[in-house]
């Protein structure tokens, strides 16, 4: 199914981008994601296996796939699956869990906005909380609807802005560096109507949902900030700019355990409640 990727009106290919490209990679093979992933977020992936509706013979492509939560579950419904990723440190892990479930597929290091793939090569295009990272949404959204065939089905779930992941980011916003010109926050993902118009007349049957996935692995917001200061790389990316800075490290540990402390107080039973949006449709 390689082929050659044809270019499209929104892709991007120039040094800059290469060169964001590889901060992004390196990014993500900081610390621990396979932790993060295992530990907080794996329900996310039969989450939404089941709401695209694979089906065993689906030709499946997970575009960011991390280590494999939705690819793995897709594979185990008896689907042809390509796990595919900017960041193919994380595959090892991948390569693990696939194997813990008895399912093979195939990984694939691939960047979203570009993908090594023939027009209409898969059934299913599917992502979760992964592609929502790919900086250039318009690329990235493109791709995604490119590779799928007609009548095939896309489905995409992402941290909305308003949820807790989403305001993570925002409480990181101030120490972060300025996003690079042209690219857009990746909670975005997590707004209807941005999907709604990424996605354009290419799709019918558009789904939405809005859901949260319990997290019950901190006690307080300080457990919560050090686990991700130690594991996740987006916040690890933002503590090393600000390395030098002791009054900006303190303002960042203050503001991220106060989130994680009211997060915990809102939700009230000793669990963190973090919202997404889901969205599913089919390929015209």
């Amino acid at each position: 199914m390689t082929g050659t990727n044809p270019t499209t009106s929104a892709g991007v290919d120039t040094d800059a981008d290469r060169e964001l490209k590889a901060k992004h990679r390196s990014m993500w093979a900081s610390g621990d994601y396979p932790a993060v992933a295992a530990d907080l977020v794996w329900p996310l992936g039969a989450r939404l296996v089941d709401a695209v509706g694979v089906r065993a013979g689906d030709r499946v492509l997970d575009v960011a796939a991390g280590t494999g939560s939705a690819a793995i579950r897709a594979a185990a419904r008896g689907a042809d699956v390509v796990a595919s990723d900017l960041a193919p440190e994380l595959f090892e892990a991948g390569r693990r869990n696939a194997a813990d479930a008895g399912v093979d597929l195939e990984w694939v290091e691939a960047d979203a906005e570009h993908l090594p793939y023939d027009d209409a090569a898969f059934d299913a295009a599917i992502s979760a909380i992964g592609i929502m990272f790919a900086p250039h949404h318009e690329a990235a959204a493109g791709e995604l609807l490119r590779v799928t065939r007609p009548g095939g089905r896309v489905g995409v779930l992402s941290w909305t802005p308003e949820g807790f992941i989403g305001r993570m980011f925002r409480a990181m916003k101030p120490f972060a560096p300025p996003l690079p010109e042209g690219t857009q926050p990746a909670p975005l993902w997590g707004d209807e109507s941005h999907v709604r118009t990424l996605f354009g007349d290419a799709v019918d049957d558009v789904e939405v949902q809005r859901d949260s996935v319990v997290v019950d692995h901190f006690a307080t917001g300080a457990e919560f900030r050090d686990y991700f200061k130690a594991n996740y790389g987006p916040t690890i990316a933002v503590y090393r700019r600000i390395a030098d800075d002791a009054d900006a490290v303190r303002a960042l540990d203050d503001a991220l355990a106060a989130l994680g402390d009211t997060q915990l107080q809102t939700d009230g039973d000793g669990a963190m409640r973090w919202e997404y949006l889901l969205v599913t449709a089919t390929r015209r």
